[in-house]
């Protein structure tokens, strides 16, 4: 029973082994790729590098250096082109960033409309305590109660701060 037991475990540990099937080619564009997945089937044979089970299939070619000169002319033959699906993916990108973009943009302009409506209530505030009028305001238990030179001071000082960081 024990060693029916222990052989239960080895095999469980033993199967995560398994699971990182992985394939490794290199695209068209003389990048590296690995994945969990096969390559697409337009990937010649020669360019696939490993395969599920850890088996090499060919070594890795060497890439020639990119120079200069490759990269200065754009209609060289040694510079690689895009094909569709990066095309699809730089517009997919280029489509986020801007969706990005008009959300920060919306949220300074929704900032900047807070900030102007706090400064404009502060400022009529400031102006009711400068008024010279009592002013009365509702306490903890819901009863009214009027401000004393000490609060009144408190609460001007405090809308003040407001108008500095607001209003400017």
């Amino acid at each position: 029973m024990k060693n029916m037991l222990a052989l239960v475990v080895g095999m469980a540990c033993l199967a995560p082994l398994t699971a990182p099937a992985q394939w490794q080619w290199i695209d068209g564009n003389g990048r590296k790729v690995f994945s969990d997945r096969a390559p697409p089937a337009d990937t010649p044979e020669k360019n696939i590098l490993k395969q599920p089970g850890g088996r090499p299939l060919a070594a890795a070619p060497a890439s020639p250096p990119v120079t200069a000169s490759a990269v200065a002319q754009p209609g060289s033959k040694d510079v690689p082109k895009l094909s569709g699906k990066d095309k699809e993916l730089e517009a997919k990108k280029k489509q986020a960033e801007a969706a990005e973009a008009d959300k920060k943009k919306n949220e300074e302009v929704k900032l900047t409309a807070t900030r102007a409506e706090n400064c404009a209530r502060a400022q009529q505030s400031k102006a009711a305590m400068d008024s010279g009028q009592r002013i009365a305001r509702m306490n903890e238990k819901g009863e009214r109660e009027f401000m004393d030179d000490a609060a009144r001071s408190a609460e001007t000082q405090r809308l003040q701060g407001i108008i500095e960081t607001d209003c400017r």
